[in-house]
């Protein structure tokens, strides 16, 4: 299997809001084969508690407004990390510390990596 052109749209648009309120290191990957349930996982980090909150409600937001129903939320009390289930999508927002701790690029180091395209930067962003 392979992860659905909805699924690809839907990473994009999460990673671009991200991406706005200052998410790093971005990996798409590709889990439909082992998981059939879920098409992508999108791994982001955050520098602190309040930037991994801002970016999870942003993502949030812009797939609700995309049309997108989220399914389920975790961690969001204490921001360190922050499950979004899109269904077809699931996020994962860290903190800096926990994406080392847990690897989850590792654990699926086996599954396709999704191209992700971020808006170009100006200098005065």
């Amino acid at each position: 299997m392979t992860a659905t052109d909805q699924a690809r749209e839907m990473a994009q648009i999460a990673a671009a809001a991200a991406d706005a309120k200052g998410g790093e290191d971005f990996v798409a990957l590709d889990v439909s084969g082992p998981l059939p349930l879920v098409d992508i996982f999108l791994l982001v980090t955050g520098r602190n508690e309040r930037n991994v909150a801002a970016i999870a409600d942003d993502i949030e937001e812009k797939l609700l407004e995309a049309g997108h129903k989220r399914l389920r939320r975790e961690g969001r009390a204490e921001s360190r990390w922050v499950l979004l289930d899109f269904g077809d999508l699931v996020v994962h927002v860290f903190h800096e510390e926990e994406r080392i701790y847990y690897g989850l690029e590792r654990l699926w180091k086996d599954c396709p990596v999704v191209p992700i395209v971020l808006p170009e930067h100006t200098a005065a962003d």
